[in-house]
């Protein structure tokens, strides 16, 4: 039994592992794609050379990006049938064909013409072109679509029916089960999401070269545009953040209880723990520091509101409360440090400083891996929250699992963690590598470089491109 117990943290370990060091790539590609879409399509409308610029710099790092994130989702394919073999083998009737359905719709969409975008500029049309880079933009919601979906029916399963083996069979309709209760507020969360990680990245590497030189246009360009959808989109994203958590309060409310850390019941209105150390052995939450009813307010809008406490979970059916407790906050605070530098960076541009702070650069590129952390602690609140269960209330995760031994799934975790820091650990420092450097501008007319030669695609010079670096970015500068 201690083996068995000892297989299935290991396994639950390295799952973690794999799909934490995942998760990173399409955050980013996510949105990235989106902002090389943007790019190209404000090229084509002003002729500025600054887009250009931005597009073929960022494009690269794209390129990186979106390969690693690739092989690293294969990998975790394949821990369904290695470690988990039960959870395959009862919940494929409904997960199977949604994962089917991401490869046979975004994966061939984004292979089709990752091609064409990264390497045919040079050899279709402008429109041609840009129709390849919306479809890759597409390409990666799509994907995050089914990969969500999955995701959520695993939070709210719904839609379902269960066959005489055990098994979670399809009900009546696919449509209850790929639109289940959780599934339109964590799809509308996690892009909003990885929007954020781009732009704060993009805004990062903008505020490095700036802090280097406050002429440089490409930064300035990319540094405008980031902070603008931080200061525009992340109140989206914490009211969107609010509404997910209402919903999650309706499906999964001992989730709530442990991400609120309330152990007991408050029946006159909850308060909310801004900080403290949660005992689970003493159900109490130690040096506690919280507003009284607040928590209410925010859960139930209403000061008074009756909110029930772990308490009335069983010791057996409650998730982990300290992970849990402390990833939500490291989220929730990101967010609103997130929200300081957007409502700073309006303060700054209402004033015409925007690119004559460097305080606020400074902090900019503090910020910018900030998104990457705030999607793993978001990740970490949702996935151990539902704990113990894999499927939510219905099939627990001790029960999922392969019957493997402990030393047979640490060599393969050790291998994991030693290939893992290897080979992404390279992809990461080159795609940092190439961050530091500044985006370069080129004469259009003779440019050759990976996209090949623009001329050669039938791509005519604007009027702001005619008029040489300077007199392009004179305009780009106004156009930001």
């Amino acid at each position: 039994m201690f083996d068995q117990f000892d297989a299935l943290l290991l396994a639950r370990i390295q799952f973690a592992f794999t799909v934490s060091f995942h998760f990173f790539f399409p955050a980013f590609s996510i949105g990235l794609a989106s902002y090389l879409a943007v790019l190209e399509g404000l090229w084509l409308k002003t002729g500025k050379q600054v887009y250009l610029d931005l597009f073929k710099y960022w494009i690269k790092i794209f390129a990186i990006a979106f390969a690693m994130g690739v092989v690293s989702g294969i990998v975790m394919s394949y821990q369904f049938g290695t470690n988990w073999s039960v959870f395959s083998d009862v919940a494929g009737p409904v997960i199977g064909p949604l994962m089917a359905y991401e490869v046979l719709t975004a994966f061939f969409l984004e292979a089709g013409f990752l091609g064409v975008m990264l390497f045919g500029m040079s050899k279709v049309g402008k429109k041609l072109h840009f129709t390849a880079t919306l479809m890759v933009a597409l390409g990666t919601f799509v994907s995050a679509f089914w990969i969500l979906s999955v995701n959520s029916w695993m939070q709210t399963p719904v839609g379902h029916v269960m066959g005489e083996n055990g098994q979670f069979l399809p009900g009546d309709s696919w449509w209850d089960i790929v639109f289940n209760p959780s599934f339109p507020y964590r799809l509308v969360h996690t892009v909003m999401a990885a929007y954020l990680t781009t732009a704060f990245v993009v805004g990062g590497v903008g505020a490095w070269h700036l802090l280097k030189d406050r002429s440089n246009q490409h930064a300035r360009t990319m540094f405008s545009m980031a902070m603008w959808m931080a200061a525009l989109v992340t109140p989206l994203q914490i009211f969107a953040g609010d509404l997910h958590g209402l919903n999650t309060l309706e499906h999964q409310p001992a989730k709530v209880m442990a991400m609120e850390g309330h152990y007991d019941s408050h029946p006159d209105g909850a308060p909310l723990i801004l900080f403290g150390i949660p005992d689970s052995e003493s159900k109490t939450v130690r040096y506690a520091i919280e507003i009284p009813q607040l928590s209410s307010l925010i859960l139930k809008h209403d000061l008074e509101a009756p909110l029930a406490g772990l308490d009335t979970i069983p010791d057996d059916k409650e998730p982990p409360v300290g992970m849990v407790f402390w990833s939500f906050r490291i989220m929730v605070g990101i967010g609103f440090a997130m929200l300081g530098i957007g409502l700073w960076s309006l303060y700054a541009r209402i004033r015409g400083r925007l690119y004559d702070a460097p305080w606020l650069h400074r902090a900019a590129l503090v910020m910018a891996p900030s998104g990457f952390a705030a999607v793993l602690a978001g990740w970490i609140t949702t996935e151990v929250g539902r704990q113990p269960y894999v499927i939510y209330g219905l099939l627990r995760t001790a029960d999922a699992a392969s019957p493997l031994d402990a030393p047979a799934v640490a060599v393969s975790l050790l291998a994991f963690i030693l290939v893992y820091f290897t080979v992404f650990g390279v992809g990461v420092w080159y795609i940092l590598r190439l961050m530091t450097k500044p985006p370069q501008t080129a004469d259009i007319g003779a440019q050759h470089d990976e996209t090949g030669p623009i001329r050669s695609a039938g791509i005519t010079p604007g009027p702001a491109q005619n008029l040489g670096a300077e007199g392009g970015f004179a305009d780009a500068e106004e156009e930001s």
